[in-house]
């Protein structure tokens, strides 16, 4: 499923209506009849119940006002309150509240403190609260009046059900000014919006339903290069193994990682290269820690390097027995708990300037190419990257907040300039490619902010890529729902290795999907 922004969703409702002959009164009357069947959803026995509908001057309003239609004919009681500029108001949206009068539903205007008082008694005894007071159109800060109705909403804890976005939320960053209608759930109109997926924005949508309101499919997937990873998706991304497959033609995996007190993050990464499928994998690592990985690690080779100190690595003889490794092998994970010393950091910059295989590149190998960012286009072959929100601002000499304000193009753009795939990992995780495609997945949740679950995403992606083209998408959806899995087990008290632990699960998963 694709994901519009709001500018292309504009474009596609317009070639909707001009193209292909749908009015828009159509897309607003489908619109509206999702909204009814959203609110039959979240509450049951329609028939009697109390309703408030919240309605602005756009579109928005109009496809609340449809909705108000639907469920008064089923019998509920409803009561509308419109808010923002009259001279504002749509045509559609005029032609909704012509209907309704002709109902005999009355619609009050927010615009007396009469008004307002009313509004607080229907908000009290409501069975429920229909959102349709902005839209995608929405950025910035509400204005005064509709902040007091989104607090207002918000204080009556009711159920709400917002159309396409709740009230407050932007868009395309999932930005939030000072609040947003709190919505129990959200009716996504014509395709997603990232403002579904990312913070604050993702907190206040609820469940979601996306409908594509008879919008034509060619409009909902031609020229959209924003992608959801999900299912539907997925059961492509992994193809069957052939009954001849051996170890050595499944993957070998070079994985450089761990440093003193960080053993933790190379083995969690080592095995989870194993545990999505790779044949073979060897973790070289400072020669004084070899014996401790020895006993920890049963299934994967270990290769002890020349340490410039105890437990960092360092030096041309490291380089040197590295490069012969890397002949050997499919692709080169580098950085879990690696250490940032300088012999460690040069190290990692000489190899990524010579070796022509696939490189994974996460944690301080990141850190290597702090303010030296142009290096990366030095690679061989197109790089992966893996960081978190913290490491990406520090590539681009910004700020997380900085980054937050226009996430999903700032992404895109780091892509395209580093010439690399991008695996950015936050609330949700997002794959952006040099060509500009972008992928996102809301799969995980927040038992997974716990420390080492970077590092088994970075080993899932390893050890994914001798089986699929698609590695950093299918190790993002496998991460996401081994952590699912491992969150139903263990709640808040998951840990890393219970997500690594999951992963052939998750696998498993899939390919029931598959059939």
């Amino acid at each position: 499923m694709k994901i519009a922004l709001a500018k292309q969703m504009r474009e596609i409702d317009k070639k909707s209506i001009e193209e292909f002959g749908i009015s828009e009164l159509v897309l607003m009357e489908n619109a509206g009849r999702k909204t009814a069947e959203a609110v039959c959803h979240v509450i049951e026995a329609i028939s009697k119940k109390s309703i408030c509908i919240l309605a602005g001057s756009g579109n928005n309003g109009g496809d609340a006002l449809v909705a108000a239609r639907y469920l008064s004919n089923l019998g509920a009681r409803i009561k509308i309150f419109l808010i923002g500029n009259k001279a504002h108001r749509t045509e559609s949206l005029i032609v909704q509240m012509k209907t309704l009068r002709g109902m005999g539903i009355e619609l009050q205007s927010l615009e007396t403190d009469r008004a307002w008082e009313r509004l607080q008694v229907t908000l009290r005894f409501s069975d429920v609260i229909v959102d349709g007071i902005l839209g995608t159109g929405f950025s910035g800060q509400l204005r005064p009046s509709v902040l007091r109705l989104v607090r207002l909403v918000n204080s009556t804890n009711k159920p709400v059900i917002s159309i396409d976005l709740p009230s407050g939320v932007e868009s395309d960053s999932g930005q939030v000014g000072e609040t947003a209608i709190n919505a129990t759930c959200t009716v996504a109109l014509g395709l997603p919006k990232f403002g579904h997926y990312i913070c604050p924005g993702a907190s206040y949508v609820g469940e979601l339903l996306i409908d594509d309101i008879g919008i034509p499919s060619q409009l909902l997937i031609n020229d959209l290069h924003q992608t959801l990873i999900n299912d539907e998706l997925a059961i492509t991304l992994l193809p069957n193994r052939p009954k001849e497959s051996h170890k050595g033609s499944v993957g070998k995996i070079l994985i450089i990682a761990g440093s003193r007190g960080m053993t933790g993050a190379a083995s969690l990464a080592s095995m989870s290269a194993l545990k999505t499928g790779a044949g073979l994998v060897t973790l070289a690592v400072a020669e004084s820690l070899n014996s401790i990985f020895e006993v920890k690690l049963t299934e994967v080779m270990t290769v002890p390097l020349p340490e410039v100190k105890s437990g960092i690595i360092g030096g041309e003889k490291a380089v040197s027995q590295i490069l012969n490794l890397v002949e050997k092998v499919d692709a080169i994970l580098i950085g879990p708990g690696l250490g940032r010393e300088k012999e460690t950091i040069d190290l990692v910059q000489r190899i990524v300037e010579v070796v022509d295989k696939q490189l994974i590149l996460d944690a301080d190998a990141l850190f290597a190419f702090n303010g030296n960012v142009e290096a990366l286009k030095n690679c061989k072959q197109i790089p992966i990257l893996t960081p978190h929100l913290g490491e990406l601002a520090t590539l681009l000499n910004t700020t997380v907040e900085e980054l937050r304000n226009n996430l999903v193009e700032t992404i895109r753009q780091a892509a395209q300039n580093f010439r690399a795939i991008l695996v950015a990992k936050f609330e949700s995780t997002i794959v952006a490619y040099p060509n500009g495609e972008i992928f996102i997945s809301s799969l995980g949740n927040e038992g997974m902010a716990t420390g080492g679950c970077g590092d088994v995403l970075a080993g899932a992606i390893a050890g994914l890529i001798k089986q699929t083209p698609f590695a950093p998408i299918a190790g993002v959806y496998l991460h996401g729902t081994a952590g699912d899995l491992a969150f139903a087990e263990n709640s808040d008290g998951l840990i890393a290795s219970d997500v690594m632990n999951n992963l052939p699960v998750a696998i498993k998963n899939l390919r029931a999907l598959q059939k």
